[in-house]
């Protein structure tokens, strides 16, 4: 479901964003980038005002398109003419919380999430990180696995157990591999 967001209508409700901030837009499209990566084939369209006309489009990217606008009046215009474009409409949905803006997509059928709303689930899904158990990183490897790694890097398991003490084998390949 392709997103048009009001991009300084977000910043504004995004806790940590601050629109005085000169990199405020960068930081929204990182956000909004790791938003549209998590789901396959996932668009978003942001619209800022004040900010570089021709901002480089370096900002482009992993699903996220900047537009940027010369003044708040084109941005709000340029949200406006691009839900006037939008043919499957019912696909859409817009980010703002601008109410003249909002009115647009309502009279077009097209879904309002408010900046508020969205911006948390910005903030949730961008803070949520994969659990990883120590067991799966800390696991002590098998004599046999030892042995193969030794084989990899081209060493002879036969002389390197010959050089150890059988009652402390084991521990000594571990410290071994710390190395």
């Amino acid at each position: 479901m392709p997103i048009l967001v009001d991009g300084h209508n977000l910043i504004g409700q995004i806790p940590g964003l601050r629109l005085d901030d000169p990199e405020d837009e960068y930081k929204l499209v990182l956000l909004l980038r790791r938003y549209a990566t998590r789901k396959k084939g996932r668009r978003i369209v942001v619209v800022f005002d004040h900010g570089i006309y021709g901002h480089p489009s370096n900002l482009n990217g992993y699903g996220v398109e900047c537009v940027f606008a010369k003044s708040p009046k084109d941005a709000d215009a340029e949200l406006m003419r691009r839900m006037n474009k939008i043919r499957h409409v019912k696909e859409w949905v817009l980010v703002s919380s601008d109410r003249a803006v909002t009115g647009v997509a309502r009279g077009n059928g097209i879904k309002v999430r408010s900046s508020h709303e969205f911006g948390r689930k910005l903030l949730i899904r961008s803070t949520a990180m994969p659990k990883i158990e120590e067991k799966d990183i800390d696991r002590k490897l098998s004599h046999r696995e030892i042995e193969e790694w030794l084989r990899f890097f081209g060493i002879d398991p036969e002389n390197v157990e010959d050089q150890m003490d059988d009652d402390d084998d084991d521990e000594q390949m571990n410290l071994m591999w710390m190395f």
